[in-house]
């Protein structure tokens, strides 16, 4: 998906239609009723070779209060502002209304890329509203029937310059992840640079001081605040230089059980920052020092591990702790009952309000982003493999021995190895388990995911048909030989 395209306009003009067409399914409800939509419904869209995301929103209506109509507009409003293209529909047949007039200036402050189309234009039914829409000076107006599927290559049309646009910032600003190693290779750390800032995401249950800690760490009150939870609603990024660290920092809504969620808004605003997550490097996972490691808590860490970003635990507002001693060894006894899968991540205190801690912070998002790059080359590799095995010898199920023959790694972000075996399929998870947790302690990787898979190889030697690379300095020595060492 390379972007997101809103369909927005007054009630009856044939939005949901329109978006029916796009995601290829009715989805979304028809009728000539004005009204009938009134909530956010996102779709998977095809046109030709492109896809993308299509929403489909609630007429527009002039009201601004707290009735019905008031926030369906306000929530049209935020899909208009975070789509990276609007699609402003009109009725042909109607022509160009007072409110189409005030809306389309609604929209060209909202949004950079607004397309402009007069639907219901079959025929020559609305070839007057198709003209009177080009006096909203928002370019050219394309002509669609989406009831009959007329107009489509010309959307295609206004569309694919677009797409390659948003195709390349995405690919520019997404993250890394699951990088191939060359086998042998122990690679030196990089750290983040302005042209590849680190990216970080907030997370945690409502309330819990997210855009607090990020107004505080970027230095001045950027993110809305206050006692209310959830005033946070869409997942926002701000760029900052924490402590000399060029970062890309995500602020997300607090994210509740699913069950306790029921407004539509609050559903789109964790959807947002679980999206944020996967846009991620490094997640620092926010708790209330007052109620930590909630259930959703610990749903919201596996989700980030699951993921594959390296995560680091932030217990707020230390400063309202009076037994801090008692309280930081309740929590790290917590934390390793609680959070098995992430054994030794970074767990530190902060106050958001203070300021206190964020210079621990800055520091545990660094090891965290280090080890997260960690390469590891196969010679180590395959001698602590030796030892492993030594100490505790994989099992013998129904009397077959299993080989744990050779190990390599083949990704980082977050670290991956592979180790060739006899019988892999029969390995139980316990051996995995004391593999991953052999590594994490014998090279430094705790804290971060790390996938270990096994595969069966058999009988056969991987270095039989391999030809051994020689060292430069020895190459004059074997000049003509034939066979390599």
């Amino acid at each position: 998906m390379s972007f997101t395209m809103a369909i927005v306009g007054r009630p009856n003009v044939g939005k949901s239609t329109l978006f029916n067409r796009l995601v290829g399914k009715r989805l979304a409800l028809v009728d000539d009723q004005p009204g009938v939509t009134r909530d956010l419904r996102e779709g998977a869209a095809r046109l030709g070779d492109l896809r993308f995301v299509v929403i489909d929103s609630a007429g527009l209506e002039l009201a601004e209060d707290d009735s019905l109509q008031g926030r369906m507009r306000r929530l049209t409003e935020r899909a208009v502002a975070e789509a990276d293209v609007c699609l402003f529909l009109i009725d042909a047949r109607v022509g160009v209304t007072p409110a189409d007039e005030i809306f389309a200036d609604i929209l060209r402050r909202k949004n950079a890329h607004v397309i402009v189309a007069a639907n219901k234009a079959e025929g020559q039914a609305g070839e007057a509203g198709a003209l009177e829409a080009y006096g909203l000076g928002l370019g050219e107006v394309l002509r669609l029937s989406a009831e009959h599927g007329e107009g489509m290559d010309d959307l295609y049309r206004a569309l694919m310059p677009l797409a390659d646009a948003y195709e390349a910032i995405a690919q520019a600003t997404e993250p890394e992840i699951n990088v191939d190693v060359v086998e042998g290779e122990e690679g030196v750390y990089q750290p983040p640079t302005k042209v590849k800032p680190l990216q970080l995401a907030v997370i945690g249950r409502p309330n819990a001081g997210k855009s607090t800690l990020i107004n505080k760490i970027i230095g001045q009150e950027r993110l809305l605040t206050g006692p209310e939870a959830g005033i946070t609603r869409d997942a926002v990024s701000v760029q900052a230089d924490y402590m000399g660290t060029p970062m890309r920092i995500f602020d997300t809504a607090g994210m509740r059980k699913k069950a306790r969620i029921s407004d539509k808004l609050e559903k789109m605003s964790v959807s947002d920052g679980l999206r944020a997550v996967r846009f991620a490097e490094v997640i620092v996972l926010l708790l209330d020092v007052e109620v930590p490691f909630e259930v959703q808590d610990l749903r919201l860490a596996d989700y980030a591990e699951s993921e594959g970003r390296a995560v680091v635990v932030a217990a707020n507002k230390w400063d309202l702790e009076e037994d801090k001693a008692g309280k930081l060894n309740a929590l790290r006894e917590a934390f390793e009952r609680l959070l098995p899968q992430l054994r030794g991540a970074p767990l530190v205190t902060v106050s958001a309000k203070t300021g206190k801690g964020l210079d621990r912070l800055h520091d545990a998002v660094m090891k965290a982003h280090e080890v997260w790059n960690k390469r590891i080359s196969t010679g180590r590799l395959n001698t602590w493999l030796a030892l492993m095995t030594e100490a505790h010898p994989p099992p013998a199920p129904g009397g077959r021995r299993i080989k744990l023959r050779y190990m390599t790694q083949v990704k980082t972000r977050p670290p991956g190895f592979v180790v060739m075996a006899s019988h892999a399929d029969k390995l139980p998870e316990s051996y995995s388990r004391y593999l991953v947790n052999g590594l994490r302690e014998s090279f430094g990787m705790q804290g971060t995911p790390i996938r270990l898979i096994f595969r069966d190889q058999g009988g056969a030697n991987p270095f039989k048909d391999r030809k051994k690379s020689i060292p430069s300095r020895l190459r004059k020595h074997v000049v003509g030989r034939d066979k390599p060492f």
